[in-house]
């Protein structure tokens, strides 16, 4: 494939990404809203559920294509793109609040599931075991955030997640449920085609330039879909509402390994090479790094923002050196 037509391919793959994530989200929670699902169970949920849903595209597409390199290097390089390039460039233009939930909650769980995605790395295959582990453990961290929405949710974090979930409400003049219905569809289609252009045409430049799947799968691929939540970051953070972003990062992270590498071990057992597993060390220590930022004054300053920045640009070049 010429490489012209390769660049197409990843371009036209990210935009339909990210249209067909958005498109589900709002038709699924305006779903939610008909059925009188309260806000703050809709943004733990499908919100949360649906931002990671490019993520989960590209990796089952890139499992069931056979690379393995991509599916998994998908999941670790959008982790670490969260908490580096989202965070930072989020702090950097409006400092980020932290609500003490997050360092007492979503925080350590976090770190629990990067640690645990090491762990089943070790002997060199993601296994369906493994997959079923993540996806039970994913499943038991949401009930436990369902419980301690419905005996009364902090007040700033039920804010962030209401307002969201408003944001994404469809409210058309006569609202129509075969609307909500069209857009979760038309969502799902737009994933589907996107996630494979994405795949096909990273793998390609993978082959032209002489790079290996792992290094497309944590750049490129990661890149790509972690687009629409970099997007919303720096909205929520020029609008003042600089801690949806770290919200949307603690719960991305959490579910990219829970659900996402969950499902994809599930449908196929993954061998994980060695190389990746320097990539899944500098995952965890950005998720341990994350916590002393988070905590020095319950805020993470632009000066802090700045040096994730900077430490992603290190990592850069340890991956391609």
């Amino acid at each position: 494939m010429p490489v012209s037509l390769a660049l197409g391919f990843v371009v036209a793959g990210i935009v339909l990404l990210g249209g067909g994530g958005d498109l589900l989200v709002r038709g699924a929670v305006s779903l939610a809203r008909l059925l009188r699902v309260r806000p703050v169970i809709i943004g733990l949920t499908i919100v949360a559920m649906g931002t990671s849903a490019p993520e989960l595209a590209a990796s089952l597409t890139a499992a069931l294509r056979g690379s393995s390199d991509v599916a998994i290097g998908n999941v670790v390089g959008s982790n670490i793109i969260n908490v580096a390039l989202i965070v930072g460039l989020a702090a950097v233009v409006l400092p980020i609040a932290v609500h003490l939930s997050a360092v007492r909650l979503e925080w350590p769980v976090m770190l629990g599931f990067s640690a645990a995605g090491i762990a089943m790395a070790w002997d060199g295959t993601i296994s369906r075991l493994d997959g079923a582990i993540l996806l039970a453990g994913l499943v038991a961290f949401t009930g436990i955030l369902i419980r301690a929405a419905q005996r009364g949710w902090a007040a700033p974090d039920a804010q962030v997640l209401t307002s969201e979930v408003d944001a994404l409400t469809v409210r058309p003049v006569r609202h129509l449920v075969l609307l909500d219905v069209g857009l979760v569809l038309g969502g799902v289609v737009l994933l589907v085609i996107g996630a494979q252009l994405l795949v096909r045409g990273a793998v390609s430049i993978a082959q032209v330039a002489g790079l290996s799947e792992r290094v497309i799968g944590l750049t490129i691929v990661a890149a790509g879909t972690s687009l629409p939540e970099l997007a919303t970051s720096l909205v929520a953070a020029r609008r003042g509402q600089a801690e949806i972003a770290l919200a949307n990062v603690l719960g991305s992270n959490i579910f990219n390994l829970g659900a996402i590498l969950g499902i994809v071990a599930l449908v196929q057992p993954q061998a994980v090479a060695p190389e990746i597993g320097a990539d899944l060390w500098w995952m965890l220590a950005y998720a341990i790094v994350l916590f002393p930022i988070m905590w020095t004054d319950m805020r993470i300053t632009r000066l802090e923002g700045g040096l994730l920045l900077g430490s992603y640009g290190v990592y850069l070049g340890f991956l391609l050196l």
